[in-house]
Order: structure tokens, then sequence, then C-alpha cells
């Protein structure tokens, strides 16, 4: 029943968005968070329930990234700027971090931490908002992070990204659109980033020819996802997560470069699909009731001021080098939550040529994590 309703209720919403215009007005992703929230609840999803909450929105995210790439016409990303979003958005989370260590230190040490602990706490979150949850483990135990403070820091972030999650969703593209200059309007072989189905230029094909266009399509991200496990299976790495997503988006971009993989219809709305489905599972799986964390609620607000206020401070720094906002607000969501949300981000801005730059920001955020997480703790121990 559970995959019935994680697979059902996003396409509903998808085609009730085609009937009335208000439904895409008010945007599915939200009306899709809504629900999932209300759901994940109301005490009556279950562990099991949650299990395959789990297993779907992993499969969906890998499936929704070669499906939304392979429309894409990448001669027009800059890799320049891509640079440019990256290392602004990397300062950003440093700068707001050693400047929260100092302002919520003094609560810290009423709270019992020494300064050399709460600075543990500052390098773990350093590699979370640099480089993902996989490296939150390595960096906790590069600088001996106690137990207790790591399950306090993973509750309490779980509720912060959740909160930034719904922010982005909710009003990411209204602030964007009110700090940047409104993209360029795409050529006509980059239309296709609407937030529900894009419209092609010539006449619907028969039902038939688009349900195997889009059968194509499904088939084709499979091989593409199996390819990747698979062969990442054969790679000594001990970051999975990462190298699957290198080969999945390798092998889409390579597939996007053959004109008939680009053209094939339906591929951007069925990776759209999943992209919905990836977030119906995420918000169901977000149960308030389970997050009872009260003690060192300092850390909470440390957590907060970090994830948020980076984001203003990447904003005011894009602005000021004047980069392109999509970007921007794709690359912060890549750092902090890690690159499997892009595609939802591309969703919400009607955007789909922030994909590949925000993936590939996260993933070099991947690389660099526990490096500076370490570093940093290196540091503040030292001061």
């Amino acid at each position: 029943m559970t995959y019935v309703y994680l697979f059902t209720i996003p396409l509903a919403v998808m085609l009730a968005a085609k009937r009335w215009p208000v439904i895409e007005k008010i945007s599915p992703m939200v009306i899709l968070y809504v629900i999932g929230l209300a759901v994940g609840n109301a005490g009556i999803v279950g562990d099991r329930a949650r299990e395959a909450c789990t297993d779907v929105s992993n499969v969906a995210v890998l499936l929704s990234i070669p499906l939304l790439l392979m429309g894409c016409d990448f001669r027009q990303w800059s890799a320049k700027s891509t640079l440019k979003a990256f290392f602004c958005g990397v300062f950003s989370i440093l700068a707001v971090t050693v400047g929260g260590y100092f302002l919520f230190r003094g609560q810290a040490l009423e709270a019992g931490l020494s300064y050399t602990d709460f600075a543990r706490v500052s390098a773990a979150m350093t590699g979370i908002y640099t480089g993902g949850i996989p490296n939150f483990a390595p960096v906790a135990k590069a600088v001996e992070l106690p137990q207790p403070l790591f399950l306090l820091i993973s509750g309490y972030d779980l509720v912060v990204t959740s909160l930034y999650l719904l922010f982005i969703v909710f009003l990411g593209k209204w602030i964007v659109r009110r700090v940047f200059p409104k993209p360029q309007e795409p050529t006509p072989e980059q239309a296709g980033g609407n937030d529900t189905v894009p419209e092609p230029a010539h006449p619907e094909k028969p039902l038939r020819q688009r349900i195997a266009n889009r059968a194509a399509g499904i088939a084709t991200a499979l091989v593409i996802v199996a390819g990747a496990y698979g062969l990442s299976l054969a790679i000594p790495l001990k970051n999975e997560t990462a190298v699957v997503i290198i080969l999945i988006t390798s092998f889409a971009i390579l597939l996007s470069l053959w004109k008939p993989t680009r053209k094939l219809e339906g591929t951007f709305d069925t990776g759209l699909y999943f992209v919905y489905v990836f977030c119906l599972a995420v918000a169901t799986m977000v149960n308030v009731h389970d997050l009872a964390f009260t003690k060192h609620l300092f850390i909470l607000y440390y957590i907060a001021f970090a994830v948020f206020g980076s984001l203003l401070l990447q904003l005011l720094l894009a602005k000021l080098f004047k980069l392109d906002g999509d970007l921007t607000l794709t690359a912060s969501i890549s750092l902090i939550n890690s690159p499997p949300f892009v595609p939802m981000v591309a969703a919400v801005l009607h955007n789909k040529e922030v994909i590949l730059p925000g993936i590939a920001i996260g993933l070099f955020g991947y690389a660099v994590g526990n490096y500076l997480g370490i570093g940093l703790f290196m540091l503040l121990s030292s001061i």
C-alpha cells in the first residue's frame, strides 16, 4: 500500500496541475510536501512503511538524474561560473561556521562542553555542510567527537535541514527572482525546464508513442543506474554514493551528446515525476514526534545559524561577483543537503540547466569536506 501511495499521489498531482492552473501556481512540489508531512505525522506510518519510503526515495532520485540530464544541452554550461559559485558557497559555510563558534562557545562552556569539544562540533558541521552526510562520520571520527554529541548533531541536523528544504521549496524562487535578474529565456533546444510537462513545439504525438518514448527513457535510466552501481563496486573508494552519482551523471551527459537521446520526448517530465516521488517519500519520513531533542539546544541554534546564515552570505557574495542567482541557490542546496536534492531545486526554479553544475558543486564538496572539517578543528582547537 505504501508503494501505491508513493507512486500514484505524485502522478495524480501532476495530472491535476495540467487541468487546474492554480495547482501549478501553488507548485505541485509544495502540495506533495504538505501531503507527505500530514501523512508522516498522522501516526499511521510504521517502521516498514518508513523503510519503504527510504528505498523508494533512494531509487527515485537516482532515476531522476539521468532522465533530467539526457535532454539538456550542456554547451551553455560555464565551468568558470560553477567554480565561482562553489568557492562562494564553501567560503560562506566556513565563515559563518567560524563566526558561530565564537558566538555560541560561551553557551557551550556553560553547558559543560570544553572549547575543544565545541571545536569538534564545528568541525563535524563543516564536514556535513561542505561534503554532505557521507563526510560526517569520517570527520567525527578523525576529531574524536563524543558519541552523545554525534547523536545530537545528527538529530538537530535533520530538523534544520528539513526546515531549510521547505524554505527553499516555498520561498527560494521568490527570493532569487527579486534579488537577481531573471535568467535569459531558453532557446528552443533548451526549452523544457517547466515545473510540469514541457510543451512541444509540434503537435502532440499519439498516446502509444508517448508512452513508448517515456518507457524508453525509463529503461535507459535504469541501465545507467545499474551500470553505475555495478561499476562503483569495482572502484575501491569508501564514498560509494559520490562514485555512483559521478558515474550516473557522466553516462547521462555522454548520452545527451547523442541527438536522438536529447530529442527523446518526455525524459524531463518523467524525471520530474521521480523528483516528486522523492519529495513525497522524504516528507513522509519526517515525523516530528521522533525529534524531541531538548538537551544542548544551543547546538540546534548554532546549526540553524550556520545553514541559513551561509545562504544569506552566499547570496550577498553572488550579488557582489555578479553570479547567476539560480546557480547560487542550487550550490547552497547541493552543499547543505547534498547533490541528490539538486533536481528538486531545478524543478522549483524551472531551470534544468543548473542540474549539472549543481551536482558538480556538491561533488567538489564531497572531495574537500573531510580536509576542511579536520583543518578547521586544528585551527579552532589551537585558539
